[in-house]
């Protein structure tokens, strides 16, 4: 999977039932078809869809091949992260809504529908609002932070601390894979929200 957060918002169709079905493909695991009205089960589905795409997609695999062979195991979690860096950094290039305004919608809309959300979105999502998670990932300070904390949270040991320097030392090359891969992600993202 190289999307992450803010990836699936932007290739999301704009209403809010996707909205907020492009964010829950993260938390839903196992059928849908009768756990959600249908509107949200499509965006689901179609983040499912998304995560299959892009994994195979030949501009995230050389993503991918550029991270460190120490790093390599985890490389789809920092392309995730260095790929929403590139959307939140030049967002105006590819959306007309600021991103600010885009990212307070969104937290509105969490907030607004709490009671619908799996529980551990429950709990995260006041937090994605304070600190501004889809924004603030612009800023290569938060990407080490969201990496950093991310090497926190797994079970095992691994090398996600300062990890966002693989992205500093391989900056202008991630950023051409990035914009060889978003045109296309979007135009496969359109087609399959026909």
């Amino acid at each position: 999977m190289v999307l992450n957060y803010l990836g699936h918002l932007f290739l999301s169709p704009p209403d809010e039932d996707a909205l907020l079905g492009s964010l829950l493909g993260d938390f839903v695991k196992g059928p849908i078809a009768d756990r959600y009205p249908e509107p949200v089960a499509r965006a689901i589905a179609l983040h499912r869809r998304l995560d299959s795409y892009t994994d195979s997609h030949p501009a995230v695999r050389l993503s991918r091949s550029r991270t460190s062979a120490a790093r390599r195991r985890y490389a789809g979690i920092m392309i995730d992260i260095f790929y929403d860096h590139f959307l939140a950094r030049y967002w105006a290039e590819f959306h007309a809504e600021p991103l600010r305004v885009f990212c307070a919608r969104v937290y509105e809309i969490l907030d607004r529908r709490h009671p619908e959300l799996p529980e551990r979105l429950q709990r995260m999502a006041p937090t994605m609002a304070r600190w501004d998670w889809f924004g603030s990932y612009a800023d290569i300070e938060s990407v080490y932070m969201t990496l950093d904390s991310m090497s926190r949270r797994l079970r095992r040991d691994n090398p996600l601390v300062d990890s966002a320097d693989e992205l500093v030392a391989n900056y202008a090359d991630l950023e051409g894979d990035f914009r060889a891969f978003l045109p296309e992600a979007l135009a496969y993202a359109r087609e399959q929200s026909k």
